[in-house]
């Protein structure tokens, strides 16, 4: 079963400099309940369609399954999707350790927050916390993009 095992972090720092790469990501939800998602995700000109099961206790691990499309159905399948639509740049950066951090900024409605993601083989996985990373907020599920579609970030900011 592929699981899909991350960390996700604040970004409290300068970050672009480093970034090796930017891509524009748009995603929506045609379902979504009880820790599954049906997603799919409009990365520059491809498409995917994703669905991930519920995570785990400690929020590391879920089973995640995707697949490219073809652009055209992406776009189609946005028209059905669960009202909330993220937007967002991800960054990739590449850690000294040779991990690549996912920092993604977001736009719209949640605009504001940087997040950094880290995927890892296993849950005990050593990495290094670039200077850029702040606190940690894995299994915190006001972060997971599926809640943040309802409750963007703009309407619990300053309860950080």
């Amino acid at each position: 079963m592929p699981l899909e095992i991350e960390r996700k972090f604040i970004v409290v720092g300068e970050f672009k400099s480093l970034a090796h790469n930017c891509t524009h990501i748009q995603q929506g939800y045609i379902a979504s309940g009880n820790g599954r998602t049906v997603r799919v995700r409009i990365r520059d000109e491809k498409g995917y369609l994703t669905i991930k099961g519920p995570s785990g206790i400690a929020g590391l691990a879920r089973y995640e399954f995707e697949k490219e499309i073809p652009l055209s159905d992406a776009k189609d399948l946005m028209l059905i999707c669960e009202p909330g639509i993220i937007d967002k740049h991800r960054y990739l950066v590449k850690a000294e350790d040779d991990h690549v951090w996912e920092v993604d900024e977001f736009h719209g409605e949640n605009d504001g927050l940087i997040m950094a993601e880290l995927e890892m083989k296993s849950e005990d996985e050593a990495y290094v916390k670039p200077s850029f990373i702040g606190r940690e907020v894995t299994g915190d599920r006001r972060f997971y993009n599926s809640h943040m579609r309802k409750n963007p970030f703009r309407l619990w900011k300053d309860s950080l």
